[in-house]
């Protein structure tokens, strides 16, 4: 646990009390504050109460004695609109923050100079940050990794010289983290997501710009048009700015070069060859890669120790995972690609025969972007709300079985699949959807694909790498 000492002696404010919000109100127990606690759910107060913090109305409270109010980042700060804490708070000219921003506070306070890897874009994030905590431990150091990735930040190991920090930001978080100012700043991409919480893809750009703005280095992926503009403009602002690129050569930065990433710096070319990597396929687990390497080599970490780290790299679960294999048939669970965007990383990784489980709750626009990726589909298995949809987006196109349920649709695709001419087919799990019609989430929907593809006679399990 960080101890967070900035608020110590004072009353804080405290907002939801989900795994975070617990963590944040122990932490800042723990650092001498008072943290007064409220949340919608009978339940949550309850285990609240129960840890011995303190549960109190907010809505009955008199604000003027907070110093702060501390918000979990799945309450609406400005869209759709403010949440009404967020009103009492401005009323009472109180800062609003997160987590992250109270681990920025005891970062500066403790340790300034302890390096601090901070993670953000739409897609690519967890793997990115995975990827560098895994460097980072490869190569001796002491990693700590949390954040929106799994363990609130504030239930890692407190800022130390020598202890470095990996943490993955959601748009969310970033919008609660005024001094955020990492060490080095990954943003890997925009594109149009969560705009029911920022109003609108400028909004949305810039709550995201925040988390390079004030990085000591910050690596960008410049593959967008939003971010290109973001790393212009932090350059022109004198900040240090590594660009990557997998979709052309850079003159100064990190592209991708057939199967291997290249920097170029200062007239010098370092390579480091992916081939063979199946838990980093695809050109955008490339740029996830490169971004790591930028990130991890910033603080210090050798060529030769990353080039080791990046061949003992297992992969996330849900995210390109390879599960496992019928004779020529690879199984793959990508439940975590809940858009298109993700999607189309997904089916471009493999240059065709792809047997494609897809459905759910779909986002704005469907899967017709998917379109020019469509002649790598070789049948797709529709299941989940989407079905109608997907079918009137895929006729004449595509060939499709309406499998309705996830158990149907790998016995409909392994079937298929092994039936095939092909060389090497795949069965790839690839959603472009979220899962609520189905399961509560993506983890859920990918651990039930899983579970099915392991059941098969004749399986062989390949685990996540």
């Amino acid at each position: 646990m960080i101890p967070v000492a900035s608020f110590a002696g004072r009353e804080v404010a405290l907002f939801g009390l989900g795994g975070s919000g617990l963590a944040t109100a122990r932490a800042l127990a723990e650092g001498g504050a008072r943290a007064v606690c409220w949340d919608d759910s009978d339940k949550s107060r309850g285990a609240a109460a129960a840890a011995g913090l303190a549960v109190e109305d907010l809505a009955l409270a008199d604000w003027s004695r907070f110093a702060a109010l501390v918000l979990a980042p799945g309450v609406p700060l400005t869209h759709p609109r403010p949440h009404w804490t967020v009103e009492k708070a401005r009323t009472a000219g109180l800062p609003i923050l997160g987590d992250i921003d109270l681990f920025c506070r005891e970062r500066a306070r403790l340790a300034p100079d302890a390096p601090f890897v901070a993670i953000t874009g739409t897609n690519g994030k967890s793997t990115t940050t995975a990827l560098t905590a895994h460097l980072v431990a490869a190569a001796g150091l002491d990693a700590q990794m949390g954040g929106n990735i799994g363990t609130a930040i504030l239930s890692l190991a407190p800022p130390a010289a020598g202890r470095v920090h990996v943490v993955e930001c959601s748009s969310y978080q970033i919008d609660l983290a005024p001094t955020l100012a990492p060490s080095v700043g990954i943003l890997l991409n925009v594109t149009p997501d969560h705009l029911d919480r920022h109003g609108t893809m400028e909004n949305y750009a810039a709550v995201k710009e925040r988390l390079v703005a004030r990085a000591g280095t910050a690596v960008v992926g410049v593959d967008d048009d939003w971010c290109r503009a973001i790393a212009d403009r932090l350059e022109a602002a004198g900040r240090r700015v590594l660009r990557v690129s997998v979709e052309r050569a850079l003159p100064e930065g990190l592209y991708l070069d057939g199967s291997a990433v290249v920097w170029a710096e200062g007239g010098s070319r370092r390579v480091f060859d992916l081939a063979g990597l199946g838990s980093l396929r695809g050109a955008h687990n490339a740029q996830n890669a490169a971004a790591a390497i930028a990130a991890v080599s910033t603080i210090g970490v050798a060529d030769d120790a990353i080039r080791a780290g990046l061949r003992g790299f297992p992969g996330l679960a849900h995210r390109m995972e390879q599960v496992g294999r019928v004779g020529r048939v690879l199984f793959v669970n990508d439940s975590k690609a809940t858009n298109a965007d993700a999607t189309e990383k997904a089916l471009a990784a493999f240059p065709g025969a792809i047997h494609w489980i897809v459905g759910g709750v779909q986002k704005e626009g469907g899967i017709a972007p998917l379109a020019p990726l469509f002649g790598r589909v070789a049948r797709a298995y529709l299941i989940g709300k989407s079905m109608d949809d997907f079918e009137a987006t895929l006729a004449g196109r595509v060939p499709i079985t309406r499998s309705g349920t996830m158990d149907q649709a790998v016995a409909d695709a392994a079937e298929a699949a092994r039936a095939s001419g092909d060389a090497e087919p795949v069965v790839l799990l690839s959603p472009a959807c979220a899962s609520f019609d189905q399961y509560p989430n993506f983890e859920i929907r990918g651990a039930h694909y899983r579970d099915l593809v392991l059941a098969l006679p004749g399986i062989l399990p390949l685990g996540k790498a």
